[in-house]
């Protein structure tokens, strides 16, 4: 009879002792052990599945004609992604609850035609997924539908289909026979994914994985997930705004700059192809604290407006609040403007939004943040047909930032007449824009120009 052993494991870290303890001493998390019992003579037949007839092989020897990317038949997706999904390659998409996640698979599930698809669902029933294809309003006779949570089922309906793309919606909810210890944990989530990871790339099978998250907002079970995957996809968004940012955390086969705007309707998810037209606000004509800025989302360039709302302290201690944005950086433009351009904010209330519920980390908007703060400030308007894009230094100077004429071209394609630009993007060609380009240097300096004809 095999000898069984108990250990207590970390639910957040993974990492094992022989007795209970408070606090881990690998994540200093509290109250995370959980015990479970594991049978240590005994092999498991998941972990010992290996490559047959595998020999070690030279660089110039190994033939890539045929690893082609699978067409997702959907653009954003296949951005993120690098081009499509690589054959045996393993894709967890991770979300807050009710972003998305579930929709944009199913969707691109429905939607590949071309391909047999297995996708299997622990959460819903066959049933549920039907009524959301429905709304959806897509069909698929190539696509296969499972409910089920053991993993030795599901990879025996995988033998027998034979798919060419599996779908697991959501790996917590997969538990193995072999370790005894409930969905979820550290242990199951290891052991299924190992396994499913041997499968895909012995067969040359594409596999997304739909994982859970933490109310911290990383990626529910152990860190060694991430991983063990191939590439991580990140839903960002909040749940009132219909925009979701898919963003790429980690990619063997591709960049990790990449990201994919989506709108949320009553259809699923629709591509943005272009997020300026959707982010800009072309009605605030007149009212001061808006101005827009030429950004970089990964290798896409648009537009974003900037709000602020500046006004005296009511309650002596003034509040700085920022929305999309950093708010420590928020704080370190203000001084700027304090130390270098003589603006007195100290007793001011500063709020700061960024319209349609993205998250921008681009330091090029600097110079649109504290356009729209001494906007507000001042009640002086900005005109809607200037752009602006610059890296604010702490000596009040305006940097130069990268692929500006990226930048540029997208304000002139969205109809604006005038852009400020760092003074040192001389050395580049500009003549060839049609939209007006004033270059500015100081911080002090740009706010006589920018304020002098409004």
């Amino acid at each position: 009879m095999a000898k069984v052993k108990t250990v207590h494991v970390c639910q957040n870290c993974g990492s094992q002792s022989p007795k209970w303890v408070g606090r881990c001493t690998n994540c200093g998390e509290w109250n995370t052990f959980v015990e479970e019992a594991v049978v240590k003579e005994t092999k498991s037949p998941l972990s010992s599945r290996t490559a047959s007839g595998s020999k070690p092989q030279k660089l110039n020897e190994v033939r890539t004609e045929q690893t082609q990317r699978i067409d997702c038949c959907n653009r954003e997706l296949n951005r993120v992604l690098g081009g499509g999904l690589v054959p045996g390659s393993l894709v967890l998409v991770g979300g807050e609850p009710g972003i998305g996640k579930s929709t944009l698979v199913l969707q691109v599930a429905l939607d590949l035609k071309s391909k047999k698809i297995l996708y299997v669902s622990g959460e819903e029933s066959i049933q549920q997924i039907k009524i959301r294809a429905n709304r959806l309003k897509r069909e698929n006779d190539n696509c296969y539908f499972l409910s089920e949570t053991s993993l030795e089922n599901i990879l025996t309906h995988c033998e027998h289909l034979e798919p060419e793309v599996l779908i697991i919606d959501s790996i917590q909810t997969v538990a193995t026979a072999h370790i005894e210890s409930s969905p979820g944990s550290v242990s199951q989530i290891r052991e299924c994914t190992n396994a499913i990871s041997k499968f895909s790339k012995e067969r040359q099978i594409p596999a997304i994985l739909i994982g859970h998250i933490t109310k911290e907002g990383s990626l529910a079970g152990p860190k060694v997930l991430e991983h063990m995957v191939d590439t991580v996809l990140q839903f960002e968004g909040e749940n009132q705004y219909l925009y979701r940012i898919l963003r790429s955390i980690k990619n063997r086969f591709g960049s990790t700059s990449e990201l994919g705007i989506f709108e949320m309707n009553n259809e699923g998810m629709r591509e943005v192809t272009n997020p300026s037209e959707l982010l800009i606000n072309r009605d605030h004509e007149g009212l001061s604290g808006t101005a827009i800025s030429g950004a970089i989302e990964g290798n896409r360039p648009l537009l974003i407006e900037i709000q602020s709302l500046v006004s005296t302290a009511a309650y002596g201690t003034p509040q700085r609040s920022s929305t999309g944005f950093d708010l420590r950086r928020l704080n370190m433009l203000l001084a700027v403007l304090e130390k270098r351009a003589g603006f007195k904010l100290a007793s001011k209330d500063v709020f700061l939004n960024i319209a349609g519920g993205i998250k921008v980390d681009d330091p090029a908007i600097d110079l649109a943040v504290i356009s729209a703060i001494l906007s507000s400030n001042f009640d002086l308007a900005i005109d809607k047909k200037l752009c602006f894009t610059g890296e604010v230094g702490l000596s009040g100077e305006i940097r130069a930032v990268n692929r500006l004429e990226q930048r540029i071209a997208e304000a002139e394609k969205l109809g604006m007449q005038k852009i400020f630009i760092p003074k040192n993007g001389k050395s580049l060609n500009l003549s060839k824009f049609k939209i007006q380009i004033e270059e500015v240097n100081r911080v002090d300096d740009f706010f006589k120009k920018l304020f002098r004809k409004n």
